[in-house]
């Protein structure tokens, strides 16, 4: 009997509990971490900058100025609540001892054991096979268009710097948790912004010069490239701000706080 209680005392506290290790990896992965705020806010940044990001000013010219910047900020309104409602019920559902590491395991908790099994999971595994498959073949022509610029007669294919990327992400799985993340999203925090700059003040540059090629900023003239449109620029938008991994950093920042 004291030593059930203790047990749950330490659930309580934040700790990783004694049967961790009949757990299994993914959520080993991110029990051993002990992040910080700033550590969440390196994680947040980097996990919403994906490339549909860089398909916003797509979105923008489909949907207008107008209708453009209403659609992005009521998503960021909607976005900003639904997370903050996510990491108050994490929060409460941590200090009574019934910690949820995953969305896998919050359906587990709502839906039942089934719904968890055969439905999320199966729809979060093709989501994360679906982004690392496309990361690597995103990252094999980012690294073959920089090739390019600097040898422009250069022979090496494509499919050869997709396998060099797909290493460098098979060496960076290999990391222990979540928490040793954050370095490397640290980096690529400041790439984001480097990147967010350096094509703002482009933009600014190339609108401001007299050699500027023509701008045409109307919309489409047939209905159906306008409704299309509308529509690829509304899930470009919901998927820019989507975010898969919430509970995972929440739960980082719980451990850390509550130990």
């Amino acid at each position: 009997m004291g030593e059930k209680k203790e047990e749950e005392e330490q659930n309580n506290n934040g700790q990783i509990p004694s049967q961790a290790p009949q757990l299994d990896a993914g959520a080993l992965f991110v029990l051993q971490s002990k992040g910080s705020w700033l550590h969440c806010g390196y994680h947040l940044t980097t996990s919403i900058v994906a490339p549909a990001l860089l398909s916003l000013p797509l979105a923008l010219s489909a949907l207008g100025w107008v209708a453009g910047v209403i659609f992005l900020l009521t998503a960021a309104a909607v976005t900003f609540y639904s997370y903050n409602l996510i990491s108050l019920v994490l929060e409460n559902q941590a200090q009574l001892g019934r910690r949820q590491l995953r969305f896998r395991d919050m359906a587990h908790q709502i839906l039942g054991s089934t719904w968890a099994r055969y439905y999320i999971g199966p729809i979060q595994f093709l989501v994360c096979f679906g982004a690392v498959v496309g990361n690597v073949l995103l990252g094999g022509q980012s690294m073959k268009s920089i090739y390019l610029i600097e040898k422009p007669d250069g022979t090496i294919k494509l499919y050869e710097f997709v396998a060099i990327f797909g290493a460098f992400m098979l060496i960076l799985a290999q990391l222990p948790s979540f928490h040793s993340l954050r370095h490397i999203n640290l980096v690529s925090l400041f790439l984001c912004l480097s990147y967010s700059a350096c094509a703002t003040a482009g933009s600014a540059y190339i609108g401001q010069s007299s050699d500027a090629p023509h701008r045409d900023y109307s919309l489409p003239s047939d209905e159906q490239d306008l409704v299309f449109g509308v529509f690829n620029a509304i899930a470009i938008i919901a998927t820019s701000y989507g975010n898969g991994i919430i509970p995972e950093i929440q739960v980082s920042f719980f451990f850390k706080r509550n130990s």
